[in-house]
């Protein structure tokens, strides 16, 4: 039963029923209104906000993975380099070494060469001074033998006969004083 206010003093602590269902009809329209408009709302925002966190989250890991293979790639292309240069010092040095190896025998050969010429331009000096010296050695000879026989020992042929015979015995002279 319901009681009237007119009936006499209500005591607080017993609910009035009218409120009671009124406060539950308009819980209830809230509710339907926060359950059917506002919460599919907050949901999708919610979807939408952990869906970019986690394509952040993955487009970071695959961006970092890409990252590490370029590093990856870095130092391969790095230790390449480092391979190509030390084979290319190497190269080279075996390249100057064998430069160094050819300019020495090319300095030998060419030492040879001037050493040879030199002899042979000594051996032809020689041989020119020791013909003047034979020619002058002969006329002397021939002088001298002219003055000690008396006579003129100017014909050329007997000239060159008795300057060769004089000359082989000097030089027989000397070998057989050696």
């Amino acid at each position: 039963m319901i009681q009237l206010a007119a009936d006499g003093p209500q005591s607080p602590l017993l609910p009035v029923w009218p409120e009671i269902v009124i406060g539950l009809i308009c819980i209830g329209v809230v509710y339907l209104a926060f359950h059917k408009k506002l919460l599919p709302a907050i949901n999708k925002a919610l979807d939408e906000r952990r869906e970019a966190i986690e394509g952040g989250m993955e487009k970071a890991e695959a961006v970092q993975a890409e990252a590490r293979q370029t590093l990856e790639e870095y130092r391969a292309q790095l230790d390449d380099a480092r391979r190509d240069a030390s084979r290319l010092r190497q190269e080279a040095q075996e390249q100057g070494a064998t430069l160094i190896a050819e300019m020495r025998e090319e300095g030998q050969r060419q030492r040879e060469e001037i050493i040879a010429a030199g002899h042979a331009q000594i051996s032809a000096e020689r041989q020119q001074a020791a013909e003047a010296l034979r020619q002058d050695v002969g006329k002397i000879a021939i002088d001298l033998a002219g003055r000690l026989v008396g006579e003129s020992l100017e014909d050329h042929a007997r000239q060159s006969r008795t300057i060769d015979r004089f000359l082989d015995d000097l030089e027989e002279k000397a070998e057989a004083g050696r």
